[in-house]
């Protein structure tokens, strides 16, 4: 079994986990703020963390739930797993379906191998950079994934946010001009959306957004063959750089992305 199919697996056992709370009257915790966390968050952290150390010994973990003290390994280690137990808790707690199981693995500060599993669907969205990129069906069948040929702006199907920086997120895509736009949770998702050609452009304001939130993401919409980075065309550092994302963040096609670059 190769590294990408073992991350597989794991994110697989961590959906069961966190359908299993899902169909329970679970109860919801804050962190800071109105930031909602759950057991199902918790204990998600907990296996796939504890699976990915056996699998993978000696690979630092970063992870949304784990002791924030951990999180400097990443700045010296030349691999490093980022996780993301349950990307879209908000989601998870309106019960709308739209959240998934996120693990990523960056290679010398760069996004290298990705999963984004929707527990509810149990679709799976994989990819290693310099590979490709793959979906498991809910039937377990499997498909090469693409993003879509789109390469102009009016044309673009874009997907934002359910619950998070919408305002400024439509209000810069009307001015870029695009039509179509659509709701959904889950930043996995919607990385998932551009990777596999079912959307065709994702803009997301970053406030409160960590690492974990992208790597995983990143490396599934690239592998596949889609742009995923800052608007001026930058992938994110993983190594050196900050925990948490500043600024727009930008997943396109790369024909789409070229478009948006030559407008401004």
């Amino acid at each position: 079994m190769n590294d990408l199919d073992e991350v597989v697996r794991i994110a697989v056992l961590a959906c069961a986990l966190v359908k299993r709370h899902y169909a329970t009257a679970f109860h919801v915790d804050f962190k800071i703020g109105d930031d909602p966390v759950t057991a199902a968050d918790r204990e998600t952290n907990e296996l796939i963390c504890s699976e990915l150390g056996r699998s993978f010994p000696g690979v630092p973990i970063v992870a949304e739930e784990s002791d924030p003290s951990t999180f400097d390994v990443r700045r010296d280690a030349s691999a490093c797993f980022f996780v993301d137990p349950l990307d879209g808790t908000r989601e998870f707690v309106a019960k709308n379906d739209e959240f998934a199981v996120m693990i990523g693995l960056a290679r010398a500060g760069r996004a290298a191998l990705g999963v984004v599993a929707a527990p509810v669907t149990m679709r799976v969205h994989a990819g290693e950079c310099g590979v490709g990129a793959f979906e498991i069906a809910g039937d377990g069948s499997r498909r090469t994934i693409h993003p879509s040929s789109v390469d102009t702006i009016p044309k673009a199907h874009a997907v934002v946010s359910r619950s998070r920086g919408t305002t400024e997120t439509l209000e810069l895509l009307a001015k870029l001009g695009v039509k179509r736009i659509d709701k959904l949770g889950s930043a996995g998702l919607k990385a998932a959306a551009i990777a596999c050609g079912e959307a065709d452009l994702w803009l997301q304001p970053t406030a409160g957004g960590k690492l974990w939130d992208t790597c995983g993401p990143e490396a599934v919409a690239v592998s596949a063959g889609a742009f995923f980075g800052t608007p001026n065309g930058q992938p994110i550092d993983y190594a050196k750089g900050p925990l948490e994302l500043d600024g727009i963040l930008v997943a396109a096609t790369k024909a789409l992305f070229d478009a948006m670059i030559s407008r401004s």
